[in-house]
């Protein structure tokens, strides 16, 4: 038997949109908010976790390039809001060892309640979100056109192209191409509304 692997895109959240706050606990065990970024010139929110393939794909650039822009004053978040009792790989300490493995320089956050993705309208991982320094959001998308076996180079250029553009004030042209992935896995009775 053929097993396939169900893609769900992005709900590209309106350009505009003033980020949802939050505060959630990291894999260490800290407690995060979006306040704590409040000096940040621009902030890149990631839903992602650790055992989707299409997360797997950019483990290594996306730490790379978030190591690479907060020199350059932009903050990133990674939330993890899948459903950890059915997917223990996405367990607390798992992230830790991600976070260790890659050498993350963002805090990786739990949102066990799901009301954070929600809140964000997220969909997929890993779905991605830029806000300016007034933590509208500016881009909503893809980190680039890689894909896990479409032999296309991973450059982040769709994402640099935003953060690039939101460092400099100016509003971010081009296409904006939803993010596609595995979906967010919802606990069971608490699937939000854009679910399915």
């Amino acid at each position: 038997m053929l097993l396939f692997m169900v893609l769900t895109p992005s709900t590209m959240l309106p350009l505009g949109t003033l980020a949802p706050d939050f505060s959630l606990p990291d894999s260490d065990g800290n407690t995060v908010s979006l306040g704590d970024f409040a000096d940040a010139q621009a902030l890149l929110v990631v839903f992602m976790c650790n055992h989707c393939p299409y997360v797997i794909h950019l483990k290594k650039d996306l730490a790379a390039l978030a190591a690479e822009y907060s020199a350059r004053g932009v903050a990133t978040i990674a939330i993890n809001a899948n459903d950890r009792e059915n997917y223990p790989q996405d367990a607390p300490d798992k992230m830790a060892e991600d976070k260790a493995e890659f050498g993350y320089v963002f805090p990786y956050l739990m949102d066990d309640s799901q009301e954070t993705a929600k809140a964000y309208r997220a969909a997929c991982t890993p779905d991605f979100y830029v806000f300016d320094k007034d933590r509208r959001l500016a881009y909503r998308g893809q980190f680039d056109d890689s894909r896990p076996g479409n032999d296309k180079p991973i450059t982040g250029q769709d994402i640099r192209a935003a953060l690039n553009a939101v460092l400099a004030g100016n509003p971010v042209g081009g296409e904006q191409v939803a993010s596609m992935g595995c979906n967010i896995k919802w606990r069971s009775g608490n699937e939000p509304d854009y679910f399915g």
